[in-house]
């Protein structure tokens, strides 16, 4: 259950997660235009420009995009950086004149200069401010765990964080809350641990889960990345490639759905009853370029632990109109 997509050596640099298979998928060419939907640190977007390739990089964070000027002056007008979210992407897209694109690359998840500063409050391996906010709107983690009632923090925490004792943590947070508000990581992280109790089999510290699940709420990640999707689907030409790189469950079965319902790739009730009639559906937008998901290799899992959970899955589209937003099938 990995939260970052890119890992840093002891000099600082950093290597985008799978990226020969995500290059290969894409099979990007001098001159075609890609979008890489989540910038980061700009280990996918180096690898397109290196290619010849136009990239136009979105990310939420402006600190993300700060670190791309460099970018800019090395490649000049082959890419463009837009700061905003990757579920208005075909918006932003035709803000700034682009119709249809050759491919398009999501990194799903917390880049690790997010994870690793503690101002940002994303992890509890550092104290720091209860804030988790990719970008600088909205709610924080601390307004959540603050206001929330109890069966909300439950939903959170057990369907977004996976947290079997998500009623337990919910109930241990409002208790504590009643002697002042959480305002730190830290306090919020030894809260969870003591109503969590002893750390996982997996090895997982007791309030990884809990991050996960307000991570998650306070970004609208899973409603993001639906949106995300369709506007990709919208975007992209006939034989564009869509690239999708997930880090947990919840992320990588929305992704696998979405494909697979716009690829007509509906599996049967079960092995023994007959394929389901027609049900006029759309015509197929996508064909499947992965039927099952990717991961990473060995030594790349052994070298990183975070790229450990890793899932790519990747589609190429089709001719077929982009279906109605209301078909879409990505929710969890």
């Amino acid at each position: 259950m990995a939260m970052a997509a890119l890992d840093r050596d002891q000099q600082g640099a950093h290597t985008p997660v799978m990226l020969d298979p995500v290059l290969a998928a894409l099979n990007p060419r001098a001159g075609m235009v890609y979008v890489d939907a989540t910038f980061g640190r700009g280990g996918y977007t180096r690898a397109l420009l290196d290619h010849g390739a136009h990239v136009i990089a979105l990310d939420r964070d402006p600190n993300a995009l700060a670190h791309g000027r460099e970018l800019v002056g090395e490649h000049g007008d082959r890419l463009q950086l837009l700061q905003g979210r990757f579920g208005e992407l075909d918006a932003l897209l035709a803000e700034h004149g682009v119709g249809r694109v050759d491919g398009v690359v999501f990194d799903l998840g917390v880049a690790s200069p997010q994870l690793d500063d503690p101002e940002r409050g994303f992890s509890f391996r550092f104290d720091g401010p209860l804030d988790m906010r990719m970008g600088r709107d909205g709610p924080t983690a601390a307004d959540v765990v603050n206001t929330a009632d109890v069966n909300t923090l439950t939903c959170i925490i057990r369907d977004y964080g996976e947290e079997k004792k998500g009623r337990a943590v919910a109930r241990a947070i409002a208790a504590a809350r009643e002697h002042g508000p959480f305002t730190r990581t830290g306090e919020l992280a030894e809260v969870v641990r003591r109503a969590v109790g002893r750390r996982a089999a997996d090895g997982l510290d007791p309030a990884t889960r809990t991050f996960q699940g307000l991570r998650i709420h306070v970004n609208d990640e899973l409603g993001e990345l639906a949106r995300g999707l369709t506007a990709a689907e919208r975007v992209l030409a006939p034989g564009g490639r869509l690239v999708v790189v997930a880090f947990h469950s919840l992320e990588d079965r929305a992704v696998k759905r979405f494909l697979r319902e716009r690829s007509g790739d509906r599996p049967n009730p079960s092995r023994h009853a007959p394929a389901p009639a027609d049900t006029g559906a759309p015509a197929p937008s996508f064909r499947l370029l992965t039927r099952s998901a990717r991961k990473p290799s060995e030594a790349e899992a052994a070298a990183n632990p975070r790229a450990r959970s890793a899932r790519m899955r990747a589609a190429e589209r089709t001719d077929a109109p982009a279906w109605p937003t209301a078909e879409s099938g990505v929710a969890p």
